[in-house]
Order: C-alpha cells, then structure tokens, then sequence
C-alpha cells in the first residue's frame, strides 16, 4: 500500500518561505511525474507545479520566479520551495503522484498541509 505524506505547511508572513515535502511509501517499483496541487478556500484545486522523473519541471504561471519543485529520486520525496509568500498563496497544498506499483501505475494524493499567508 502506498502512502503520500506532506509536511512543511504553516503561517508566515508576506514575504516569507516555506519548504513543503511529500515522501512516498509502500510498495513502489518507480515514481513517474511528482506534482502539487492547491486549493484555496471556496476555489478548485489547481495544478502548481510539476516534476518528472527526470528532473524536468513545468509551473502555473502564478507561481513562476517563487516556487521551484524539485525531487529526491533516492527518498521518493518530493519538495515544493515556495519564496516571496503572497496572501493568494494561502490554501491547502496536495502531493500527487504517479506511481507504479506492478504493471501498471495509477495517482496517488496526500492529505494535504495547509499554508497561510498573513497581510
């Protein structure tokens, strides 16, 4: 069975920094595209920025110049820097991955980590 865990939300400041993780567990053969998603309070969730697995990475224009996605092959984590915090960042952030367990490979989601951004 596998697991996506994130870590690293919280409360900052305009301004401010935050490193979320995602490390995946279980039963893994190998972890293709590593994703984050957000959703903001009475919004849909909305793909932020992704990383394959190897290396290449693609972002939401929003979020281009302050996030950087990046991933440790190694761990089967992945990491979503987020620089210069705005208050429209302020939203649950979710891993999704793509991961193949067998022959076949199927999404994955964590459970989300919540980050605020205060004025």
């Amino acid at each position: 069975q596998v697991q996506l865990v994130e870590s690293g939300g919280g409360l900052v400041q305009t301004g401010g920094s935050l490193r979320l993780s995602c490390a995946a567990s279980g039963t893994i053969f190998r972890i293709n595209f590593m994703r984050w998603y957000r959703q903001a309070p009475g919004k849909e969730r909305v793909l932020v920025a992704t990383v394959t697995d190897t290396g290449l990475t693609n972002y939401a224009d929003s979020v281009k110049g302050r996030f950087t996605i990046s991933r440790d092959n190694a761990k089967n984590t992945v990491y979503l820097q987020i620089n210069n915090l705005r208050p429209e960042d302020t939203a649950v952030y979710y891993c999704n991955a793509d991961i193949q367990t067998g022959i076949t490979s199927r999404d994955y989601w964590g459970q989300g980590t919540q980050v605020t951004v205060s004025s």
